[in-house]
């Protein structure tokens, strides 16, 4: 098994230093800890009364997940994939031989609150599963490849939350048209993000789906890979097939040969960005070698960092249970604290303020 920059295992285990924010694992928002006299943690409970999730979470496949209102809400098979900017989400998986996955995936624009709810929620969810999932964090844009796999035709970002998705229309009302951009990237995982209906949206290196309802266009850059392009025609009959009931026509467009209903939206064509489809190969590329995980040791007296791996993903028994260890996360500026079991006491404040200073960052978790 392998665990990469988005990956807790378990959440229990790995402890956040909060800087800004409060919470646990990492940056999992408004979930309280209660420290024991012996040094657990106690999560604080959702309220007695009966589980927020229905018995059929033990059943094998996909689970998902909205919250809403605090509350966790499940989302129709025909939407699984798609994933609201503006909400946090758990995704469940139960896999073979009991082995099952618990995602939590926090949208860039998620609130606070929601994402300690969704936080809490999983914690009750995993005490339900008999604490058997192994858990996670996604981010949005950052997903790791085993979140990817449960979706594979890719993820689809949409912008707004709660108060703005799903809503149905009344009777006798007339639905709003339908008119949305989306930018299709990757090789190996492919991920649909909305963006402004505009031509300054476009590139020649990526693929972009819009979608007008009735008819939904597939744009082809002349620099985007064979493999976008097969996965941006497969999102396109997703929509298709998912959102209209299969009564939409799916167009595939060549760069310069946009029809007439394209330049009536989104008006005269001009000069494009140029797009380089290399360039996600190599932002993975520098991420991970920006990343590193360290040894923790103050057996002579002085804490010190030995560096173990220098570059991502990470192999889980690197992890030792009697040891602590600091993962710099990279670019991103921020490094994370694991706490072995048998670990022997260390203050967590000494360690944020020593393995800061040592990395020279400011941000610990």
């Amino acid at each position: 098994m392998k665990w990469g920059l988005r990956t807790a295992h378990p959440l229990s285990r790995l402890t956040e230093v909060p800087t800004c924010t409060e919470g646990i694992g990492l940056g999992l928002g408004r979930l309280q800890i209660k420290h024991s006299e012996t040094g657990n943690s106690m999560y604080t409970s959702l309220p007695q009364g009966g589980s927020p999730f229905p018995g059929s979470v033990q059943d094998p496949g996909l689970h998902v997940w909205r919250v809403e209102k605090l509350k966790p809400v499940p989302v129709a098979r025909e939407n699984q994939g798609v994933f609201f900017s503006g909400d946090s989400y758990l995704v469940l998986h139960n896999g073979p031989e009991e082995l099952s996955h618990l995602h939590l995936w926090i949208g860039q624009q998620s609130s606070r609150d929601e994402q300690g709810a969704c936080a809490v929620l999983a914690v009750h969810l995993n005490t339900l599963l008999g604490e058997r999932p192994v858990q996670h964090r996604e981010v949005q844009g950052n997903e790791s490849d085993l979140f990817m796999s449960y979706f594979p035709r890719g993820l689809k970002y949409q912008e707004g939350g709660v108060e703005s998705a799903f809503h149905k229309t009344s009777p006798g009302a007339t639905a709003a048209p339908i008119k949305k951009l989306y930018q299709v990237k990757g090789k190996k995982n492919i991920r649909a993000t909305e963006r402004a209906l505009s031509w300054d949206s476009f590139n020649t290196g990526d693929c972009f789906i819009l979608d007008l309802g009735p008819n939904i266009f597939t744009w082809c850059g002349g620099k985007s890979n064979i493999l976008e392009r097969n996965k941006a025609r497969d999102l396109a009959l997703a929509i298709r097939d998912s959102e209209r009931q299969g009564k939409a026509q799916v167009e595939i467009v060549t760069d310069g040969e946009e029809p007439a209903e394209m330049i009536q939206v989104l008006g005269p064509k001009p000069a494009l960005k140029e797009g380089n489809p290399e360039e996600d190969l190599t932002a993975d590329r520098t991420n991970a070698q920006a990343a590193a995980l360290y040894k923790v040791s103050d057996a002579t007296g002085q804490m010190n960092l030995t560096k173990v791996a220098d570059s991502s993903p990470f192999a889980l028994e690197l992890l030792l249970s009697d040891d602590c260890f600091v993962l710099d996360n990279g670019l991103c500026g921020k490094i994370y604290i694991w706490k072995g079991g048998k670990m022997h006491a260390l203050s967590l404040e000494s360690l944020k303020k020593n393995c800061s200073s040592i990395l020279g960052k400011s941000d610990a978790k």
